[in-house]
């Protein structure tokens, strides 16, 4: 924690921005691969051990978020409107903690993973946290950036797709399941999975703001 804030005194103060940021979107495309790697799983105490891995680097993105709060407070040199900064942060902060969620409750409701839904939405996720990852990447290049532009266009294909999923999921579930129990537990996976797409979303579409603003 103290070499990080002792290397980025020496960055101009707009670049530390950049920088927390592109550590945010490592961390969420580690959560997206560690969670697809969970759901594929056929062992119930790797599938735990994998969630304790999801849950350390969300508590790592929390950390971050907060560096990027006490950044927007200490500095007023800000790489884009300050309002987008700390919305951009908060999304990227809100996919860490819908994944997490995710392969908390798989964990907490014995949920047996192989299931296709379940399988078909994490590799959504995980399809959509690289684009995430692009996002973040690219945004020190923005207005040059055609990578940013197709990566914003594949998030917003990827959530429509889950959306798809969902309801063919749902359906699926009503028609196949007898376990009430497993109904209601598989449905309100269903709904968080489908939701880390929509956050993902969000960060795509927080981005396209900023790109309008600054085109």
């Amino acid at each position: 924690m103290f070499l990080n804030k002792f290397i980025q005194s020496f960055l101009p103060k707009d670049k530390v921005f950049y920088t927390i940021f592109e550590k945010m979107g490592a961390n969420v495309l580690k959560m997206g691969n560690l969670l697809d790697k969970q759901v594929s799983s056929h062992d119930v105490d790797e599938r735990a051990s994998i969630s304790i891995e999801i849950g350390d680097l969300e508590h790592d993105n929390d950390n971050l978020t907060h560096q990027i709060f006490v950044e927007l407070s200490e500095n007023f040199i800000t790489p884009f409107d300050r309002e987008d900064v700390h919305h951009l942060a908060s999304a990227m902060d809100d996919i860490a903690d819908y994944i997490y969620t995710c392969s908390k409750k798989i964990i907490l409701y014995k949920v047996n993973p192989n299931d296709s839904a379940i399988q078909k939405f994490a590799e959504l996720i995980r399809q959509s946290c690289i684009q995430v990852q692009i996002i973040v990447n690219e945004l020190r290049n923005m207005n040059k950036s055609t990578e940013l532009s197709n990566a914003v266009v594949r998030i917003n294909s990827i959530e429509n797709q889950a959306d798809d999923v969902y309801d063919l999921g749902v359906e699926s579930l009503f028609e196949q399941e007898d376990d009430i129990k497993t109904v209601i537990k598989k449905r309100e996976i269903y709904q968080l999975m489908e939701i880390v797409t929509d956050k993902c979303e969000d960060v795509s579409n927080i981005i396209d703001t900023i790109i309008i603003k600054y085109s």
